[in-house]
């Protein structure tokens, strides 16, 4: 399984596994469709959002490390 990184774009990332979408849209990127998240890194993405990105790609390789069982 890949690991996310803030330089990824974030149409990669929900590439890799659309179960990623809630852990954005909880931190308030709720345009995640928007033509702006094929072509915006994660860490642009949590730049604009307030968000630190650390920590989101923290919580998004949990979550994939988590279906790895």
């Amino acid at each position: 399984m890949p690991r996310i990184t803030k330089d990824m774009i974030i149409a990669d990332i929900l590439k890799i596994d659309r179960g990623t979408a809630p852990i954005l849209l909880n931190i308030g990127m709720h345009c995640l469709g928007c033509p702006a998240s094929a072509g915006e890194s994660l860490e642009e993405a949590c730049a604009v959002h307030g968000v630190d990105v650390d920590k989101v790609v923290q919580e998004l390789n949990d979550y994939l490390e988590s279906k790895q069982g």
